[in-house]
């Protein structure tokens, strides 16, 4: 405990899955936070159950003056910002390239990329001016591989916070900012309900699920949790990773490392079988 003591962080997207429990984990490492997130009584309820150090500001992310505000808030309040979590987002449009929606593939870039973009330009000034900080974007390992996602366009967004952070970490990083990404792979929360329609109540009941759907995805043999992205939130945050810059971290289980050992193994001993029959 205490590898954040003395830190300011701001964590958009904290009303639910990795940002809520990122803001829990921040908190008892000893970090001051502002947390951002479009449900005002999720927001106020978790700000209150963190205490003082803790602030709520409803936030949408994909508007210019609300994001500056929000940095701006935490200015005020604490003095400065030595962490920033650009974590809010939300499943894209479903389905093939020939049905895409043109307003509803640009409402997703705006949830997913221009929300990390604006973090970033109004967080650069407080940090560069300190000659510290750490932002941290949330990516995806659908923004690395193809087929990863329900939503190629969730895909492409992603695929783009990816390489934006290693543009702005080469900016940045001269004036000892550092720039990283988290990219998670198959994470037990309520986006994937919410990617197949469900209303958010529901999606948010659906973790129990997903982590019995994804428990033999990947080597690690369970899905990955809010805590499994919360902790590495912390490490890019503190001290410990100030030579960390223009990072991906994956952290899936190596669900994208290639195909399973036992699925390999099952492979091979069908081919050895056919060729027995043969």
């Amino acid at each position: 405990m205490g590898r954040l003591d003395g830190k300011v962080a701001v964590i958009t997207g904290a009303t639910s899955g990795i940002g809520l429990r990122t803001a829990e984990v921040f908190v008892a490492e000893g970090a001051k936070i502002v947390i951002a997130g479009r449900r005002i009584p999720e927001g106020e309820a978790l700000a209150k159950q963190l205490g003082a150090a803790c602030i709520f500001r409803q936030t949408d992310v994909t508007v210019e003056a609300q994001m500056q505000a929000l940095i701006a808030l935490a200015v005020e309040k604490f003095g400065r910002i030595d962490c920033l979590f650009n974590n809010a987002g939300g499943p894209a449009q479903t389905g093939g390239i020939e049905g895409l929606d043109v307003e509803r593939f640009d409402a997703a870039m705006a949830t997913l990329v221009r929300s990390v973009m604006l973090g970033m330009k109004h967080a650069a000034p407080v940090m560069k001016k300190q000659g510290s900080g750490s932002i941290i974007n949330n990516g995806s390992i659908a923004g690395r591989l193809a087929g990863f996602s329900s939503s190629v366009v969730y895909g492409a967004a992603k695929a783009a916070v990816i390489h934006l952070t290693k543009c702005v970490a080469m900016e940045l990083g001269e004036s000892n900012v550092r720039v990283n990404s988290i990219s998670p792979g198959a994470i037990a929360t309520g986006i994937f309900g919410k990617a197949l329609g469900l209303s958010t109540e529901a999606a948010e009941k659906t973790p129990a699920v997903m982590r019995d759907i994804y428990k033999t995805a990947q080597p690690i043999p369970r899905a990955g949790i809010p805590d499994d992205i919360a902790l590495a939130a912390v490490f890019l945050a503190s001290d410990e990773s100030s030579f960390i810059n223009g990072h991906d971290l994956v952290i899936d289980g190596a669900i994208t490392g290639g195909r399973n050992w036992s699925q390999q193994q099952q492979g091979l001993s069908a081919l050895r079988k056919a060729f027995d029959e043969a």
